[in-house]
């Protein structure tokens, strides 16, 4: 198998973002009566400078029920459009002073496999360097309570993945998450842990404080796509599996219960699109998982040729423009 270029993409120093980037963030930080216009609204409205100057304007372009509820929110928000300028002064000032870099939706260098999905966010800090290696990448996740035979399966799935040139998309959670990360380093492969906090504030948990210090230094990232000074709370991770899935092509689900976040991982990849990919084992185990098989929403895999038989018959994301059309046909033709 040929091995894709790692080559690195490159967003912006926050310090260095301008123009219409800054607008977008300013049209993020806008609230009114404790509410803000949704961000995956914006990320896929405010594809150019053009439509962040329309949004700037109280015009959204999407003809959808999502639209018509966030417009009154977003013309009473304008009004407050100079507070929230000086909220993207800070948040950028706190991302600088981490060492991180932002990339918005404005930008090619936006993961191009997540530019597909819908609710996408409108911007990414991160640690790190961006890859076109993250084309082709699966997200590895689970309970945080794994067993110790499930560590086992996820160690070993990653190691696979990354010999067949494969990136490790997880969410720096214990557990499987962990396993995943540290396997994936460990053989000398591309991982990126997706954060369920800001770039800026301290690392969730604490204990992989030193994992994720490494990811960084072995040629991973770490992705944010929340305020840099924001903390972990109860809403963010669910947010956060978003990205994990969007970010990678599928999901494989090493152990999880039916109040497991990594249940969530798995329907939020099947309503993307992506592949998902049940253990043998899970699938014996938990209802939920029998259910998705059964359903057509889930494959049961055994081994990891399960796995890369059918991601190599998985249409890899398109170049941005292709992406852009797509976008085209979903916000502006009628939802």
């Amino acid at each position: 198998m040929t091995s894709l270029s790692p080559a690195a993409l490159q967003g912006a120093a926050p310090g260095d973002l301008s123009g219409a980037h800054r607008d977008l963030l300013a049209l993020c930080a806008l609230r009114i009566n404790n509410a803000s216009v949704d961000w995956s609204l914006l990320a896929r409205t405010c594809t150019s400078a053009d439509r962040v100057e329309a949004a700037l304007e109280g015009n959204l372009g999407e003809q959808s029920e999502a639209a018509r509820k966030n417009l009154p929110v977003l013309r009473s928000g304008l009004v407050h459009l100079a507070n929230a300028r000086e909220r993207v002064d800070a948040e950028l000032d706190a991302g600088a002073r981490a060492g991180a870099r932002i990339v918005t939706v404005l930008d090619d260098a936006y993961p191009e496999n997540l530019r597909l999905v819908p609710d996408r966010p409108p911007f990414l800090f991160y640690l790190g360097d961006l890859s076109t290696a993250d084309r082709r990448s699966l997200a590895v996740v689970g309970t945080r309570g794994a067993s110790e035979v499930g560590l086992g399966r996820a160690a070993r799935m990653a190691k696979g993945l990354v010999a067949a040139d494969v990136a490790v998309f997880s969410g720096l959670a214990l557990g499987i998450d962990t396993a995943a990360h540290v396997e994936a380093l460990d053989a000398g492969g591309r991982t990126v842990a997706v954060l369920g906090h800001g770039i800026a504030a301290k690392v969730y948990p604490a204990a992989n404080s030193v994992l994720a210090k490494r990811i960084v230094n072995e040629g991973g990232a770490l992705f944010s796509q929340f305020w840099p000074t924001s903390g972990p709370a109860t809403w963010t991770f669910p947010r956060r599996n978003v990205v994990t899935s969007g970010s990678a092509l599928g999901s494989i689900v090493i152990e999880a219960s039916r109040t497991s976040g990594a249940k969530m991982q798995a329907r939020i990849a099947s309503e993307h699109g992506k592949r998902v990919f049940l253990l043998r084992s899970l699938v014996a185990q938990e209802t939920w998982a029998a259910k998705m098989v059964a359903a057509g929403r889930a494959v049961e895999v055994a081994t990891l040729d399960d796995v890369l038989g059918q991601l190599d018959s998985a249409p890899v994301a398109p170049a941005p423009g292709v992406a852009e059309e797509q976008f085209e046909q979903l916000a502006f033709g009628g939802l």
